[in-house]
């Protein structure tokens, strides 16, 4: 059973998507062991709760200096015993020294098809007023290994949306988390929890599903 650390920063919309998926067994090799949140408001650890997983909010107003908080990060993911981590909306920069630890075992959802508004200012609603504002026909998700870099990670999946003429970024945020964010994630972890996946020279590797 492959055990999952999810850090978030909000409310918590892809938790809820992953939970709900090993649950109706959709993902029946992984767990989530351990909900992890920096904003204490943030409503995803009342979901984790309601779920009846262990959350945790590790907030870097709690620390003296961002090292101090990088390490109760890096100490909260390490007691989980956690063997991926998932980054579903977490607005932190993860710690280098966590990279090292877990590399190849850290993913993240982006909210466009990477390298498309991706990497340093690219983030939450900011991603979909940027694609309004270019005009783009097409949108969608990416979920991708993390490395040093922001987005710059191997992709692992990619599943676009249609951009409608009378969206907003509101309406459009939506439609990409429901029709792309919500199926990513949880179909991730499962190729990962199945042993489907490999990086080889910066590049994902899916095996196919072995026939029964």
């Amino acid at each position: 059973m492959l055990k999952v650390a999810v850090l978030v920063s909000g409310g918590g919309t892809n938790l809820e998507a992953i939970l709900q998926a090993m649950e109706s067994g959709e993902i029946p090799g992984a767990q989530v062991v351990k909900v992890i949140s920096n904003n204490p408001g943030a409503y995803a650890l009342e979901r984790a709760r309601n779920h009846g997983v262990p959350a945790q909010c590790i907030s870097p107003k709690d620390y003296g200096d961002r090292q101090a908080f990088h390490q109760a990060l890096l100490e909260g993911v390490r007691a989980s015993g956690a063997e991926l981590i998932v980054l579903a909306g977490f607005l932190v920069v993860i710690p280098p020294e966590m990279i090292r630890e877990y590399r190849g075992r850290i993913i993240n959802v982006h909210p466009s098809l990477i390298p498309s508004f991706c990497g340093t200012g690219y983030y939450g609603k900011k991603v979909h007023e940027a694609a309004l504002a270019r005009g783009v026909k097409v949108t969608g998700a990416t979920v991708h290994f993390v490395d040093e870099g922001t987005d710059t990670g191997p992709i692992i999946l990619q599943k676009a949306v249609e951009v409608r003429e009378d969206d907003t970024p509101d309406t459009l945020q939506r439609r990409v988390m429901e029709e792309a964010e919500w199926k990513l994630l949880p179909k991730a972890i499962r190729l990962i929890a199945e042993g489907r996946v490999q990086i080889a020279d910066s590049r994902v590797l899916i095996a196919k599903e072995r026939e029964e």
